[in-house]
């Protein structure tokens, strides 16, 4: 038997009503990027402080109301900005852990000058971007308990590739593995934020270089 015209009409109104699921889906998506990236702009113009959930909501042609439809609190869109500053680092979520870096391991358990500091000069071009996220991050932890708790949680992230590399060459004492990725995530921490407030060079000053060779001598292959 063919279709009857009462079975065509089903389909056309099954079509047309996943059409606007569809762009309901993608303006409330539009909505909360819009939202994210307000927030970002008025928390680096601004400061984290001083900043407020009504200022981000209306600066973004919305309301208070549609904010928390989005984000239950600013905790909660501080880690969806921790997550797009992932997303730029290239960190993927892995099973049992929030994010992980591969080609981070994979320097660090080859453990060559070479690859470290190749390593250590990707992550250098991708500060522009990561500046303002950073920066925030960082202003946040220094005055918000909580924020300080995300902060840590993710260099941890960080520290925890550096030892799944070093485990992997069963490179040094098991014992000193994880102090190692601390000072070498400081190290690049302290390298980066130095540049991003202006008060390093990296055209004029060896910088990297030096970064390179301290992470050489605490992770590399001896």
């Amino acid at each position: 038997m063919g279709k009857s015209k009462e079975d065509d009409d089903d389909v056309i109104v099954a079509a047309m009503t996943e059409q606007r699921k569809n762009q309901r889906q993608i303006q409330k998506e539009a909505t909360r990027q819009r939202i994210l990236s307000i927030a970002l702009e008025l928390f680096v113009s601004r400061g984290y402080v001083a900043t407020t959930v009504d200022d981000i909501a209306a600066a973004a042609n919305t309301t208070r109301v549609t904010f928390y439809s989005h984000f239950e609190s600013r905790r909660e869109l501080m880690l969806a900005l921790i997550h797009e500053l992932n997303s730029i680092l290239d960190r993927h979520d892995e099973p049992g852990r929030n994010s992980t870096a591969s080609l981070l391991v994979e320097a660090v358990r080859e453990g060559s000058r070479e690859k470290l500091g190749g390593w250590l000069r990707e992550q250098a071009v991708r500060w522009p971007l990561i500046k303002p996220y950073l920066l925030v991050v960082n202003e946040a932890a220094a005055v918000d308990a909580e924020m300080r708790s995300l902060m840590r949680g993710w260099i941890e992230e960080v520290v925890a590739d550096i030892c799944e590399g070093l485990d992997a060459a069963n490179r040094y004492e098991p014992g000193t593995r994880h102090f190692r990725g601390e000072l070498a995530y400081v190290a690049l921490d302290q390298t980066a934020l130095s540049w991003m407030r202006g008060d390093l060079d990296l055209t004029s000053e060896p910088a990297l270089e030096v970064l390179t060779e301290m992470w050489w001598k605490m992770l590399g292959a001896p």
